[in-house]
Protein backbone atom coordinates (compact mmCIF):
# COMPACT_ATOMS: atom_id res chain seq x y z
CA UNK A 1 0.00 0.00 0.00
CA UNK A 2 1.39 3.21 -0.80
CA UNK A 3 1.96 5.32 2.54
CA UNK A 4 0.00 8.57 0.88
CA UNK A 5 -3.40 6.66 0.94
CA UNK A 6 -2.84 5.29 4.73
CA UNK A 7 -5.19 7.68 5.88
CA UNK A 8 -7.99 6.66 3.75
CA UNK A 9 -7.51 2.70 4.47
CA UNK A 10 -10.24 1.97 6.96
CA UNK A 11 -7.95 0.79 8.83
CA UNK A 12 -5.86 2.95 9.84
CA UNK A 13 -9.07 4.16 12.47
CA UNK A 14 -8.55 0.98 14.11
CA UNK A 15 -4.82 2.54 14.48
CA UNK A 16 -5.55 5.67 16.06
CA UNK A 17 -8.00 3.79 18.50
CA UNK A 18 -5.40 1.05 19.71
CA UNK A 19 -7.83 -1.42 18.42
CA UNK A 20 -7.18 -4.38 20.14
CA UNK A 21 -9.84 -6.30 18.63
CA UNK A 22 -8.20 -5.45 15.49
CA UNK A 23 -4.67 -7.81 16.66
CA UNK A 24 -3.81 -9.97 14.39
CA UNK A 25 -5.79 -9.17 11.37
CA UNK A 26 -3.17 -6.74 10.01
CA UNK A 27 0.35 -5.02 11.09
CA UNK A 28 1.98 -1.53 10.11
CA UNK A 29 5.30 -0.21 10.04
CA UNK A 30 6.68 3.67 10.73
CA UNK A 31 9.59 4.32 8.50
CA UNK A 32 10.39 7.59 10.82
CA UNK A 33 11.18 5.10 13.81
CA UNK A 34 11.67 1.87 11.41
CA UNK A 35 10.07 -0.29 14.04
CA UNK A 36 6.77 -2.41 12.97
CA UNK A 37 3.68 -2.65 15.44
CA UNK A 38 0.22 -4.13 16.14
CA UNK A 39 -2.84 -2.11 15.32
CA UNK A 40 -3.22 -1.80 19.36
CA UNK A 41 0.70 -0.42 20.18
CA UNK A 42 0.58 1.96 22.79
CA UNK A 43 3.07 4.02 21.21
CA UNK A 44 2.74 7.65 20.11
CA UNK A 45 0.65 7.60 16.86
CA UNK A 46 2.68 8.32 14.31
CA UNK A 47 1.33 10.88 10.91
CA UNK A 48 0.00 8.62 8.44
CA UNK A 49 2.61 9.78 5.50
CA UNK A 50 5.32 7.98 7.59
CA UNK A 51 2.92 4.51 8.22
CA UNK A 52 2.60 1.23 6.09
CA UNK A 53 -0.25 -1.05 7.01
CA UNK A 54 0.78 -4.59 5.56
CA UNK A 55 -1.97 -7.83 6.16
CA UNK A 56 0.93 -10.07 6.90
CA UNK A 57 3.36 -10.04 9.55
CA UNK A 58 5.43 -11.78 7.33
CA UNK A 59 4.98 -8.37 5.10
CA UNK A 60 5.79 -6.04 7.75
CA UNK A 61 9.08 -8.19 8.66
CA UNK A 62 9.81 -7.73 5.26
CA UNK A 63 10.39 -4.37 5.68
CA UNK A 64 13.92 -4.58 7.22
CA UNK A 65 12.68 -3.04 10.31
CA UNK A 66 12.91 -4.18 13.70
CA UNK A 67 9.82 -5.39 16.18
CA UNK A 68 8.45 -2.00 18.39
CA UNK A 69 9.77 -3.36 22.10
CA UNK A 70 6.38 -2.42 23.00
CA UNK A 71 3.54 -3.90 21.64
CA UNK A 72 6.24 -7.13 20.93
CA UNK A 73 4.21 -7.72 17.48
CA UNK A 74 5.93 -11.29 17.16
CA UNK A 75 4.44 -12.26 19.99
CA UNK A 76 0.88 -13.55 20.59
CA UNK A 77 -1.12 -10.33 21.77
CA UNK A 78 -2.28 -10.02 25.55
CA UNK A 79 -5.92 -9.55 23.93
CA UNK A 80 -5.69 -12.92 22.02
CA UNK A 81 -3.92 -14.73 24.84
CA UNK A 82 -7.00 -13.72 27.20
CA UNK A 83 -9.58 -14.49 24.19
CA UNK A 84 -8.08 -17.58 23.86
CA UNK A 85 -8.72 -18.30 27.83
CA UNK A 86 -12.43 -17.27 27.17
CA UNK A 87 -12.96 -19.04 24.60
CA UNK A 88 -11.42 -22.36 26.44
CA UNK A 89 -13.52 -21.74 29.15
CA UNK A 90 -16.65 -21.15 27.37
CA UNK A 91 -15.88 -24.70 26.08
CA UNK A 92 -15.44 -26.09 29.55
CA UNK A 93 -18.63 -24.78 31.06
CA UNK A 94 -20.93 -25.76 27.93
CA UNK A 95 -19.63 -29.39 27.68
CA UNK A 96 -20.16 -29.41 31.74
CA UNK A 97 -23.24 -30.42 33.05
CA UNK A 98 -22.84 -29.08 36.35
CA UNK A 99 -21.53 -25.60 37.09
CA UNK A 100 -17.88 -25.23 36.93
CA UNK A 101 -16.71 -23.44 40.93
CA UNK A 102 -15.48 -19.71 39.71
CA UNK A 103 -12.05 -21.09 41.52
CA UNK A 104 -11.76 -23.91 40.03
CA UNK A 105 -11.82 -22.62 36.44
CA UNK A 106 -9.79 -19.81 37.72
CA UNK A 107 -6.72 -22.39 38.74
CA UNK A 108 -7.51 -24.04 35.82
CA UNK A 109 -6.36 -20.91 33.41
CA UNK A 110 -4.25 -19.91 35.87
CA UNK A 111 -5.31 -16.74 37.20
CA UNK A 112 -7.12 -15.29 40.08
CA UNK A 113 -10.82 -15.93 40.82
CA UNK A 114 -11.09 -12.00 40.67
CA UNK A 115 -9.19 -11.20 37.52
CA UNK A 116 -10.86 -14.43 35.56
CA UNK A 117 -14.50 -13.28 36.31
CA UNK A 118 -13.95 -10.08 35.51
CA UNK A 119 -11.72 -11.05 32.15
CA UNK A 120 -14.78 -13.21 30.98
CA UNK A 121 -17.40 -11.01 31.69
CA UNK A 122 -15.48 -8.54 30.00
CA UNK A 123 -14.84 -10.67 27.12
CA UNK A 124 -18.33 -12.90 26.63
CA UNK A 125 -20.79 -9.97 28.69
CA UNK A 126 -22.34 -12.13 31.14
CA UNK A 127 -20.62 -13.82 33.98
CA UNK A 128 -19.47 -17.72 33.61
CA UNK A 129 -22.52 -18.46 35.87
CA UNK A 130 -24.56 -16.32 33.69
CA UNK A 131 -22.76 -18.36 30.92
CA UNK A 132 -23.85 -22.06 32.40
CA UNK A 133 -27.15 -21.27 32.76
CA UNK A 134 -27.50 -20.20 29.49
CA UNK A 135 -25.59 -23.45 27.69
CA UNK A 136 -28.19 -25.21 30.06
CA UNK A 137 -30.99 -23.15 28.66
CA UNK A 138 -30.36 -24.04 25.33
CA UNK A 139 -30.07 -28.11 26.20
CA UNK A 140 -32.98 -28.06 27.82
CA UNK A 141 -34.95 -25.86 24.99
CA UNK A 142 -32.69 -28.79 22.50
CA UNK A 143 -34.06 -31.42 24.40
CA UNK A 144 -37.68 -30.16 25.15
CA UNK A 145 -37.89 -29.44 20.82
CA UNK A 146 -36.59 -33.08 20.75
CA UNK A 147 -39.63 -34.65 21.95
CA UNK A 148 -37.87 -35.44 25.19
CA UNK A 149 -39.87 -35.78 28.51
CA UNK A 150 -39.53 -33.02 30.96
CA UNK A 151 -37.79 -35.38 33.02
CA UNK A 152 -35.45 -36.81 30.75
CA UNK A 153 -34.99 -32.96 29.57
CA UNK A 154 -34.03 -31.65 32.92
CA UNK A 155 -31.46 -34.41 33.87
CA UNK A 156 -30.03 -34.59 30.17
CA UNK A 157 -29.92 -30.61 31.27
CA UNK A 158 -27.39 -31.13 34.22
CA UNK A 159 -30.54 -30.45 37.26
CA UNK A 160 -30.18 -32.92 40.02
CA UNK A 161 -33.97 -33.01 40.91
CA UNK A 162 -37.88 -31.67 39.86
CA UNK A 163 -37.65 -28.74 42.48
CA UNK A 164 -34.14 -27.54 41.29
CA UNK A 165 -35.72 -27.96 37.62
CA UNK A 166 -39.21 -26.29 38.15
CA UNK A 167 -37.43 -23.45 40.56
CA UNK A 168 -35.21 -22.64 37.59
CA UNK A 169 -37.74 -23.32 34.61
CA UNK A 170 -39.29 -20.27 33.96
CA UNK A 171 -36.18 -18.30 34.29
CA UNK A 172 -34.78 -20.59 31.59
CA UNK A 173 -37.51 -20.42 29.35
CA UNK A 174 -39.09 -17.54 29.97
CA UNK A 175 -42.41 -19.59 30.85
CA UNK A 176 -43.45 -22.89 32.60
CA UNK A 177 -41.58 -25.75 31.01
CA UNK A 178 -45.21 -27.50 29.90
CA UNK A 179 -46.18 -24.96 27.88
CA UNK A 180 -43.04 -24.42 26.73
CA UNK A 181 -42.40 -27.99 25.64
CA UNK A 182 -46.05 -28.08 24.00
CA UNK A 183 -45.51 -25.30 21.97
CA UNK A 184 -48.84 -23.76 22.65
CA UNK A 185 -50.76 -27.29 22.82
CA UNK A 186 -53.78 -26.75 24.09
CA UNK A 187 -53.53 -23.32 24.14
CA UNK A 188 -56.19 -21.02 22.57
CA UNK A 189 -54.89 -18.10 20.87
CA UNK A 190 -57.51 -15.37 19.33
CA UNK A 191 -56.24 -13.87 16.23
CA UNK A 192 -56.88 -11.20 12.87
CA UNK A 193 -55.28 -9.93 10.44
CA UNK A 194 -55.49 -6.32 9.58
CA UNK A 195 -54.03 -3.24 7.26
CA UNK A 196 -52.25 -0.44 8.81
CA UNK A 197 -50.45 2.73 7.17
CA UNK A 198 -47.53 0.12 7.60
CA UNK A 199 -48.94 -2.50 6.41
CA UNK A 200 -50.28 -5.92 7.12
CA UNK A 201 -50.57 -6.33 10.64
CA UNK A 202 -51.44 -9.65 12.71
CA UNK A 203 -52.34 -9.85 16.37
CA UNK A 204 -52.85 -13.04 18.67
CA UNK A 205 -53.99 -12.95 21.98
CA UNK A 206 -53.55 -15.47 24.57
CA UNK A 207 -55.79 -15.69 27.91
CA UNK A 208 -52.99 -13.48 29.58
CA UNK A 209 -52.81 -10.80 27.17
CA UNK A 210 -51.12 -10.27 23.75
CA UNK A 211 -48.93 -12.38 22.65
CA UNK A 212 -47.92 -11.47 18.94
CA UNK A 213 -48.10 -8.02 16.57
CA UNK A 214 -46.47 -8.79 13.47
CA UNK A 215 -45.86 -6.78 10.85
CA UNK A 216 -45.34 -7.48 7.23
CA UNK A 217 -46.45 -6.64 3.52
CA UNK A 218 -48.08 -10.43 2.84
CA UNK A 219 -51.00 -11.73 4.39
CA UNK A 220 -50.19 -14.99 3.70
CA UNK A 221 -46.48 -14.57 4.95
CA UNK A 222 -47.99 -12.99 8.46
CA UNK A 223 -50.74 -15.88 8.85
CA UNK A 224 -47.52 -17.72 8.25
CA UNK A 225 -45.66 -16.27 10.62
CA UNK A 226 -48.25 -16.29 13.46
CA UNK A 227 -48.72 -20.48 12.95
CA UNK A 228 -44.88 -20.89 13.21
CA UNK A 229 -45.00 -19.16 16.48
CA UNK A 230 -47.77 -21.36 17.98
CA UNK A 231 -47.79 -24.47 16.11
CA UNK A 232 -49.51 -26.55 18.77
CA UNK A 233 -52.11 -24.18 19.42
CA UNK A 234 -55.80 -24.06 18.22
CA UNK A 235 -55.98 -20.76 16.91
CA UNK A 236 -59.37 -18.92 16.34
CA UNK A 237 -60.77 -16.29 14.11
CA UNK A 238 -60.88 -13.15 16.17
CA UNK A 239 -64.63 -11.77 17.43
CA UNK A 240 -66.19 -8.61 17.65
CA UNK A 241 -64.32 -8.25 20.93
CA UNK A 242 -60.97 -9.16 19.87
CA UNK A 243 -61.63 -6.65 16.45
CA UNK A 244 -62.00 -3.83 18.98
CA UNK A 245 -58.57 -4.91 20.36
CA UNK A 246 -56.86 -5.04 16.70
CA UNK A 247 -58.09 -1.79 16.64
CA UNK A 248 -56.59 -0.40 19.62
CA UNK A 249 -53.10 -1.87 18.26
CA UNK A 250 -53.52 -0.45 14.82
CA UNK A 251 -54.07 2.98 16.64
CA UNK A 252 -50.86 2.63 19.24
CA UNK A 253 -49.11 1.79 15.54
CA UNK A 254 -51.01 5.35 13.86
CA UNK A 255 -50.04 7.56 16.96
CA UNK A 256 -47.54 5.81 18.70
CA UNK A 257 -46.96 9.22 21.41
CA UNK A 258 -50.88 8.26 22.68
CA UNK A 259 -50.25 5.83 25.83
CA UNK A 260 -52.26 2.60 25.61
CA UNK A 261 -52.56 0.60 28.84
CA UNK A 262 -52.45 -2.80 26.85
CA UNK A 263 -52.56 -6.03 28.43
CA UNK A 264 -49.00 -8.38 27.31
CA UNK A 265 -48.21 -11.52 27.20
CA UNK A 266 -44.83 -11.53 27.27
CA UNK A 267 -42.78 -14.62 26.35
CA UNK A 268 -38.59 -15.05 25.98
CA UNK A 269 -36.04 -15.88 28.12
CA UNK A 270 -34.77 -14.00 30.94
CA UNK A 271 -32.43 -12.06 29.59
CA UNK A 272 -34.38 -11.22 26.20
CA UNK A 273 -37.27 -10.01 29.57
CA UNK A 274 -35.31 -7.50 30.90
CA UNK A 275 -33.89 -6.32 27.28
CA UNK A 276 -37.73 -5.59 26.53
CA UNK A 277 -38.24 -4.01 30.10
CA UNK A 278 -35.43 -1.33 29.06
CA UNK A 279 -37.13 -0.82 25.80
CA UNK A 280 -40.21 -0.12 26.99
CA UNK A 281 -38.93 2.43 29.79
CA UNK A 282 -37.67 4.52 26.42
CA UNK A 283 -40.35 7.26 25.65
CA UNK A 284 -41.91 8.22 22.70
CA UNK A 285 -39.75 10.68 20.45
CA UNK A 286 -36.35 9.16 22.34
CA UNK A 287 -34.11 6.24 20.81
CA UNK A 288 -31.53 4.56 22.95
CA UNK A 289 -28.15 2.33 21.67
CA UNK A 290 -27.40 -0.94 21.66
CA UNK A 291 -24.40 0.13 24.12
CA UNK A 292 -26.67 1.60 26.42
CA UNK A 293 -28.68 -1.03 26.74
CA UNK A 294 -26.08 -3.61 27.51
CA UNK A 295 -24.27 -0.60 29.74
CA UNK A 296 -27.71 -0.65 31.65
CA UNK A 297 -27.94 -4.72 31.71
CA UNK A 298 -24.27 -4.28 33.41
CA UNK A 299 -22.52 -6.25 30.39
CA UNK A 300 -21.41 -3.81 28.18
CA UNK A 301 -19.71 -5.91 25.95
CA UNK A 302 -23.17 -7.45 24.89
CA UNK A 303 -24.00 -5.68 22.19
CA UNK A 304 -24.87 -8.47 19.98
CA UNK A 305 -27.26 -10.32 22.25
CA UNK A 306 -29.24 -7.36 22.68
CA UNK A 307 -29.53 -6.57 19.33
CA UNK A 308 -30.43 -10.25 19.19
CA UNK A 309 -32.93 -10.15 21.73
CA UNK A 310 -34.45 -6.60 20.26
CA UNK A 311 -34.55 -9.10 16.72
CA UNK A 312 -36.71 -11.59 18.90
CA UNK A 313 -39.53 -9.60 20.26
CA UNK A 314 -42.29 -10.28 18.90
CA UNK A 315 -44.39 -7.40 20.34
CA UNK A 316 -43.90 -4.97 17.41
CA UNK A 317 -44.37 -1.43 18.74
CA UNK A 318 -45.58 -2.59 21.90
CA UNK A 319 -42.25 -3.09 23.11
CA UNK A 320 -40.84 -0.24 20.92
CA UNK A 321 -37.29 -1.97 19.68
CA UNK A 322 -38.16 0.45 17.02
CA UNK A 323 -36.02 3.31 19.53
CA UNK A 324 -33.17 1.56 19.28
CA UNK A 325 -30.53 2.84 16.83
CA UNK A 326 -26.32 2.60 16.82
CA UNK A 327 -24.17 4.77 18.47
CA UNK A 328 -23.86 7.28 15.42
CA UNK A 329 -28.06 7.51 15.45
CA UNK A 330 -28.19 5.55 12.47
CA UNK A 331 -30.99 2.70 12.08
CA UNK A 332 -30.12 -1.02 11.45
CA UNK A 333 -31.41 -4.55 11.74
CA UNK A 334 -35.02 -3.86 12.37
CA UNK A 335 -37.37 -7.34 12.05
CA UNK A 336 -40.11 -5.68 9.97
CA UNK A 337 -37.89 -3.68 7.93
CA UNK A 338 -36.51 -0.11 8.55
CA UNK A 339 -38.45 1.78 6.40
CA UNK A 340 -41.64 1.27 8.74
CA UNK A 341 -38.77 1.59 11.50
CA UNK A 342 -38.10 4.90 9.87
CA UNK A 343 -41.62 6.00 10.11
CA UNK A 344 -42.49 4.97 13.34
CA UNK A 345 -39.49 7.60 14.21
CA UNK A 346 -41.06 10.11 12.85
CA UNK A 347 -43.85 9.76 13.52
CA UNK A 348 -43.20 10.10 17.41
CA UNK A 349 -40.79 13.14 16.72
CA UNK A 350 -43.66 14.59 14.93
CA UNK A 351 -46.04 13.97 18.00
CA UNK A 352 -42.85 15.37 20.33
CA UNK A 353 -42.80 18.84 18.92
Amino acid sequence: MQRGKTADDPRWHAIVARDQNADGTFWYSVSSTRVYCRPSCPSRTAHPRYVQIHDTLAQARATGYRPCLRCHPDQPSVHAINRDIVVRACQLIASSEHELPLEALAVTFHRSPSHFHRLFKATVGITPKAYHQACRAQRLQQQLHGGASITQAYYAAGFESSAQFYEAAPRLLGMAPTRYRSGGQRERIHFALGQCSLGVIAVASTSVGVAAILLGDDPEVVLRDVQDRFPKAELVGGDRQFEALVATVVGMIENPCIPVNLPLDIRGTAFQQKVWQILSSVPPGATITYAEIARQLGTPRATRAVAAACAANPLAVAIPCHRVVRNDGTYWGYTWGLERKQALLSREARGQT
